[in-house]
């Protein structure tokens, strides 16, 4: 049984806006630009105490990516904060034109990303992002779990050289990694088991957590691993678990095509073939609805988990 203490529920686009404050703490060259969604984006500390490093851009955010790529010729590390179909879909040429091609040292902090979302509906929960992202050259991408883990996530990038994207959440969520480790690139193995390896990134860490309980109970002992960073990927990680159970689930708050499901399916299919199933968002567009409800009506349950945890186990030569 995994045992993870929930010292308090708050959401992870908070813990972005806490490790942003830090960092201007720290570092004099940090700045941060938004996009008219100062208070969505929990930037609010940041600006009080470092006005003269925040850049108010407004509704104009193709504007922005162009405005944090030319800052970094004056060796400023500049943090972008909006939401994330505004940070993605709507910049894509932005930041592949003048941000990776040229490997800036920009950080493009995306909120409100997934099912998750809730009310504000499709036209906002952009579930293509991680994939977009993780396909431009030289870019890192990484998707925290929790309040705690977006916090380092976000110190840890302002000493990270090139660019990056960060993508976190609206709704309030339990906290469960405090006093763990956070380093690019390195998976956060969360439970150990021998029977099937779960992938998971973002929200739907706590859930495969959930999902390992409901399976203990069955005798099945699963070994949740949290793959915050989904490039660069863990490639050690991924294989050492499923040398040892044989099989695995991915887990992610995205499109089942093009996201951390696909990066796992080709780490095995190149090292080690074994059998994979894909919890996510099969080829959809999302609704308005509350959060926990959409994520069961799209198969992103904690059920949807712990089954298909026992059909890929099924699946096992």
């Amino acid at each position: 049984m995994s045992a993870f203490t929930v010292t308090e529920k708050k959401d992870t686009r908070s813990g972005f806006g806490a490790g942003l404050h830090e960092l201007g703490k720290q570092n004099p060259n940090v700045v941060a630009l938004c996009a008219d969604l100062l208070g969505s984006l929990k930037m609010d500390a940041f600006k009080k105490d470092f006005p003269e490093r925040f850049i108010q851009v407004g509704i104009a955010e193709a504007n922005m990516m162009g405005l944090a790529a030319g800052l970094t010729i004056g060796g400023k590390i500049p943090f972008t904060g909006t939401f994330a179909n505004f940070s993605t879909g709507r910049v894509y040429d932005q930041i592949r034109q003048s941000i990776a091609y040229s490997g800036k040292n920009v950080k493009i902090c995306a909120s409100h990303a997934g099912l998750t979302l809730g009310e504000d509906g499709a036209t906002h929960q952009i579930l293509e992002d991680i994939g977009m992202m993780k396909m431009l050259p030289g870019m890192t991408v990484i998707v925290p779990c929790d309040y705690e883990q977006t916090r380092l996530a976000t110190i840890a990038l302002g000493t990270h050289t090139g660019p990056a994207y960060l993508r976190f959440g609206r709704p309030v969520w339990p906290i469960f990694t405090t006093g763990r480790a956070f380093e690019i690139g390195k998976a956060d193995r969360m439970t150990e088991g021998s029977d099937v390896s779960i992938f998971a990134c973002g929200h739907m860490v706590w859930l495969a957590l959930e999902a390992a309980n409901q399976l203990a109970e069955k005798g099945i002992q699963s070994e949740v691993i949290n793959i915050h960073t989904i490039k660069p990927l863990d490639v050690k990680a991924i294989l050492d678990s499923v040398r040892k159970t044989g099989c695995a689930v991915t887990c992610e708050e995205h499109q089942i095509n093009g996201g951390l499901g696909d990066s796992v399916a080709q780490t095995l299919s190149a090292h080690h073939p074994a059998p994979l199933e894909m919890v996510a968002v099969n080829d959809s567009f999302g609704e308005s609805g509350k959060p926990l409800d959409l994520l069961k009506k799209y198969g992103l349950s904690t059920e949807n988990i712990a089954a298909a945890a026992e059909k890929v186990m099924a699946r096992k030569k």
